[in-house]
């Protein structure tokens, strides 16, 4: 996904770990997705606009 495609979407990310160096950056947040049939990440995002940093329950 590049930054336009992201922008205005809501979806699902873990914010409570701590920082981790992967490659050459340093990783503050995991989103969350799922492999399609072709290996393609797709995005794991909400039904409904809910408020930012709500909790996964």
């Amino acid at each position: 996904y590049t930054k336009e495609e992201l922008i205005g979407r809501q979806v699902v990310a873990v914010i409570n770990f701590p920082p981790k160096q992967v490659g050459k950056v340093m990783s503050e947040c995991l989103v969350t997705g799922f492999a399609d049939a072709n290996g393609d990440i797709v995005l794991t995002s909400v039904e409904r606009v809910l408020p930012n940093g709500a909790r996964l329950a």
